[in-house]
């Protein structure tokens, strides 16, 4: 029986994704226990991925977005459905990507999640999915929450994410009124993450994956699985486009210098509270300390 609360807006960003959009659409359509739309925003793909969406629109609450441009990027992408949707009549807003599979009660376990703990966003671990090998792995995000954790990571992938539609509103009057510096964030389910916090609305990730995280070639960011790629994370957080992430969403939330937080809130003395695993907070902890030390 669905609940009077459970309206749920799935937002999607879709481009070239012909060989996996007709799995994820029916794995969305198919939720139980909520009523969906889907809002599909798509950018320029050149093959049949809005033909296939076509197809399950007539039958299911789906809407494409008339796009004019090129967005050219996952992030740009989802601003772009953030600053469209009209979310007046939900109680949830969700992300979606265009080439997972999402469990049956993935939308019903996260609302009952929120409502139950009284939580403005919610995201969760998730199980990476490599269909070429048939090999799962789950991905853990849902380590202890940190003081400082939103503004050098995400807390799990935008396809975990599920947001009220209260808290909602205000992310999206922040996309709209800071639209023209949106180009320079790589990753908008970060973003959201750091505004979310920043502004005190409680967000929960949770220990239980309800979703098979594709992985393949085109992935903008995958799993980190093996020590391979544990290591190509831990090079990734020592490298400029890191430390300009994190500088972008800081003073993009807060208007604030984010070499004045470093010294205000004496990050140099907090290795363990920057990001919830404890290898990659000390990792950050050296990458402040060397900027320090520079400055």
């Amino acid at each position: 029986k669905m609940s009077k609360k459970n309206r749920i807006l799935v937002l999607m960003a879709t481009y070239n994704g012909e060989k996996y959009i007709k799995k994820q659409v029916e794995t969305i359509v198919n939720q139980k226990e909520v009523y969906v739309e889907i809002l599909v925003s798509d950018d320029s793909s050149t093959d049949k991925t809005i033909a296939l969406i076509n197809h399950y629109a007539v039958a299911c609450k789906i809407n494409i977005l008339n796009n004019k441009v090129r967005f050219g990027s996952a992030a740009s992408n989802f601003f772009n459905l953030i600053e469209k949707c009209q979310i007046e009549s939900f109680d949830y807003i969700a992300f979606a990507d265009q080439d997972d599979i999402w469990f049956e009660d993935k939308l019903i376990s996260a609302t009952n999640t929120l409502e139950a703990s009284s939580h403005d966003a919610f995201s969760s671990d998730v199980i990476a999915y490599w269909p070429k090998y048939d090999k799962k792995k789950i991905i853990k995000k849902s380590y202890t929450q940190k003081k400082y954790d939103h503004w050098f990571e995400s807390p799990g992938p935008g396809c975990s994410q599920v947001f009220t539609m209260s808290s909602f509103r205000k992310f999206k009057e922040f996309i709209i009124s800071n639209k023209k510096k949106l180009k320079y964030i790589d990753y908008h389910d970060w973003l959201v993450y750091a505004f979310y916090k920043y502004n005190k609305f409680k967000w929960i990730i949770a220990d239980e994956p309800k979703i098979l995280y594709r992985q393949h070639d085109n992935n903008v960011s995958g799993a980190n699985y093996s020590f391979k790629d544990k290591w190509k994370r831990l090079k990734k957080i020592a490298d400029s486009w890191y430390k300009h992430q994190i500088i972008i969403n800081y003073e993009l939330v807060t208007r604030k210098k984010f070499s004045q937080y470093i010294k205000d809130e004496k990050l140099i003395l907090k290795p363990f509270d920057l990001r919830r695993d404890k290898l990659y907070s000390l990792a950050v902890w050296i990458l402040i300390l060397l900027r320090t030390l520079k400055n």
